[in-house]
């Protein structure tokens, strides 16, 4: 970012809709640093490890890199699903700490096409069909302004231009 403040850009939504390779190419463009909870899970060998303790163990991680990077002054795009109030806040109290403003950006899809994608291997994610189904059923509703992205109706150049548009504001 060419900004002299930095910023947080907090990509969420459900499982399957796109938000890391959406968040990747932000971070491309952007020049900033990209943190996702399966990537951070994998790496600490985590994976297969869903239980609340773990969960909150990967977003603690995710926290800390966070603030290290707000400690160098410098913007951080955060990815997961964040389907909880309890989750997000604690990502609006550390900017709120570091005088950081705060950009919330869902990625959405329809259910058939989440549906192909999860049904088939990818790098990070594990998950499937069922976890899709239960994230849904426990999405607690964002009370922030966020901008909502369609992944499966616009190619993600067009995505990325909407975001940094509303990232400006």
């Amino acid at each position: 970012m060419h900004s002299d403040r930095p910023i947080l850009i907090v990509i969420f939504g459900l499982p399957g809709t796109g938000k890391t390779t959406f968040a990747t190419l932000l971070s491309n463009q952007l020049g900033i640093k990209h943190f996702n909870t399966d990537i951070i899970r994998s790496l600490l060998g985590k994976s297969q490890q869903y239980d609340e303790e773990n969960k909150v163990f990967i977003y603690d991680e995710m926290l800390h890199l966070t603030r290290l990077e707000f400690e160098k002054g410098k913007s951080v795009i955060v990815d997961a699903t964040f389907y909880k109030k309890k989750l997000r806040k604690r990502f609006k109290v550390l900017a709120q700490e570091y005088d950081v403003s705060v950009k919330w950006i869902e990625v959405c899809a329809g259910e058939e096409v989440v549906k192909k994608r999860v049904s088939k291997k990818r790098r990070y994610s594990e998950a499937d069909y069922a976890v899709y189904q239960m994230i849904k059923s426990q999405f607690e509703p964002m009370q922030e302004k966020y901008i909502q992205l369609f992944s499966d109706q616009e190619e993600m150049p067009g995505l990325i231009e909407k975001a940094i548009k509303f990232i400006k504001q």
